[in-house]
């Protein structure tokens, strides 16, 4: 085995973190604390070919791997969550189903500017009332004979009310089958379709400088050329973007965690008690020794799981356990990073705060830790009772 990345990673894993070094982390504080998306930073990201990375250059894309994409989120995540949510959520989420499930003629009409980040697309899943249940949707699609007249709403959509935002995929109840088993199917809705709003939701602990909003459907009219995939696959859709999508959010806990373990190691060092360094008294050394060992181990089991994306094995297990472990870890690394900077780091003035909040999140968004552990255990042969 053969663990070393070859040069190409290691100049793609330097050139993200000087972006956000220079572009993100001087602006990061006041976008969170003003609850700001960035127009001008998603903007750079795009010209830096952040908002298409495994899409085919055919399309616009950079054409590069899976392994690739995530060591682009790590990086972003490890100065700011906010920024990494933009360009995770538009590529696992956004450009994923329409670039693997879309047709010709839907690829070549919204992945150009999408890849070049002149625009951006949502994924809409979650329902008030459908989070981790996702055969609650009940958003509906009802058939005509030019098209489909869609109804519903959408919530915790992540880029879903940006001046770039041109449209989303929405997940749709089309019918009951056989024994009442329900039909879902998957459709792309443009902004600015009659009956089609959007509101950004204000008051977020976390991500404050991405976008998060609600999506409303009234008697809205998609043609039948904007039915993603086929009648009856919006669950299979749904299903194996969320797969892919898990990956960028565990880069985000890893990005997380390897942010604050630098945040609370550099703390260490400059901070005096009892006349010395208090990265010098063993609890605190043994704190950091711990959250080092962490760090190296979700990163190893994590780009595992993208070299089996990226060499076509099977990685719904691996995905859930990358999710699963990486978001935990972000949790213990950030608490542990906070206590070490004492009442400093409860002050915003400190980026450790910052870090402490938007942790939170990956313990939740797409599928909680608890549904984590049930994917793992299905793919175990068990059936655990919920």
């Amino acid at each position: 085995m053969n663990f070393e990345l070859d040069d190409n990673y290691g100049l793609l894993k330097n050139t993200v973190r000087d972006f956000a070094e220079n572009e993100i982390r001087p602006a990061a504080k006041q976008l969170d604390e003003n609850e700001e998306f960035s127009l001008e930073i998603t903007k750079k990201m795009g010209e830096m070919g952040f908002l298409g990375v495994t899409v085919s250059p055919d399309y616009g894309g950079q054409g590069l791997d899976y392994l690739s994409y995530i060591i682009i989120v790590e990086e972003l995540a490890r100065v700011d969550a906010s920024q990494a949510a933009t360009v995770a959520a538009h590529n696992s989420l956004g450009t994923g189903p329409i670039y693997r499930y879309g047709s010709k003629e839907q690829k070549e009409k919204y992945l150009p500017d999408l890849t070049a980040g002149k625009a951006l697309w949502a994924f809409g899943l979650t329902e008030p009332n459908a989070g981790s249940d996702s055969n609650g949707t009940n958003t509906s699609a009802v058939r005509t004979e030019q098209g489909w007249i869609l109804n519903g709403q959408k919530t915790f959509i992540t880029n879903g009310d940006t001046p770039l935002t041109i449209g989303a995929t929405i997940k749709a109840l089309t019918g009951i089958k056989d024994k009442g088993h329900k039909e879902f199917s998957c459709f792309l809705l443009e902004t600015g379709t009659p009956g089609f709003t959007t509101s950004t939701l204000k008051g977020k602990m976390m991500w404050r400088a991405s976008n998060t909003a609600e999506l409303f459907m009234s008697d809205c009219f998609v043609p039948e050329e904007n039915l993603l995939g086929k009648i009856g696959e919006g669950s299979k859709i749904m299903l194996s973007t969320l797969d892919s999508g898990r990956l960028a959010i565990a880069a985000m806990g890893l990005g997380c965690a390897q942010g604050a373990f630098e945040l609370a190691l550099k703390y260490s060092k400059t901070r005096k008690q009892f006349g010395r360094f208090i990265g010098d008294f063993e609890v605190n050394s043994f704190k950091l020794a711990d959250m080092a060992m962490k760090i190296e181990l979700a990163r190893t089991f994590l780009y595992k799981a993208c070299w089996l994306k990226d060499n076509n094995k099977p990685f719904t297990t691996e995905a859930a356990m990358a999710k699963l472990y990486c978001s935990e870890i972000a949790r213990e690394v950030a608490d542990e990073a906070l206590q070490i900077h004492g009442g400093y780091g409860l002050m915003k003035e400190y980026e450790i705060e910052r870090f402490y909040r938007d942790q939170r999140l990956l313990q939740i968004g797409e599928g909680t830790s608890e549904i984590q552990r049930i994917v793992i255990a299905r793919q175990l042969g068990l059936n655990p009772i919920f």
